[in-house]
């Protein structure tokens, strides 16, 4: 995504009025860092977690053990929950989450590096879906972030022109 479809998106989130929050773990809170460049976005923003680690995920944002048994942290199941938790654990009406691998470890049977959930949280709803992002490390966390922007503006606006 270019600078300026990653501030149109952010433009979209503060005319919203929304207030959001992220739950990020293979990013590690580079979206929130993207989000809080942005003067003005305190009006909506109230913070992001971090939730690298499955017990973060767990006791923070309240991913069900099961979830995480049954599907794994990077799942359509376990983003959802994600964006649900940081939702109430912030106290926002709509939040984003992002889970995956962005290597160059961490690949398993049938969820490559690169494969990525993102999901979207608001009070009447929860979207996810699955990306495949190829490229270094670095490449894959930046492909998610703009991809959550993009989902982000969509669910909201029930659009998908941002892109």
């Amino acid at each position: 995504m270019d600078k300026e479809s990653q501030n149109q998106c952010i433009r979209a989130l503060l005319q919203s009025g929304l207030t959001c929050g992220t739950a990020e773990s293979c990013t590690g809170g580079m979206l929130a860092a993207m989000l809080t460049k942005t003067p003005g976005i305190s009006a909506i923003f109230k913070g992001g977690i971090v939730s690298y680690a499955n017990e973060v995920k767990r006791d923070i944002l309240g991913v069900p053990e099961k979830t995480l048994r049954r599907h794994g942290a990077v799942s359509e199941e376990t983003a959802i929950a994600m964006a649900q938790g940081a939702r109430k654990c912030l106290g926002v009406e709509t939040a984003v989450a992002i889970t995956g691998i962005a290597g160059p470890g961490g690949a398993v049977v049938g969820k490559p590096v690169g494969t990525v959930y993102i999901a979207v949280a608001t009070p009447t709803r929860a979207v996810a879906r699955r990306y495949q992002f190829e490229g270094t490390r670095d490449k894959i966390r930046r492909a998610a972030c703009a991809a959550a922007l993009r989902l982000w503006v969509e669910v909201i606006y029930g659009i998908s022109t941002f892109g």
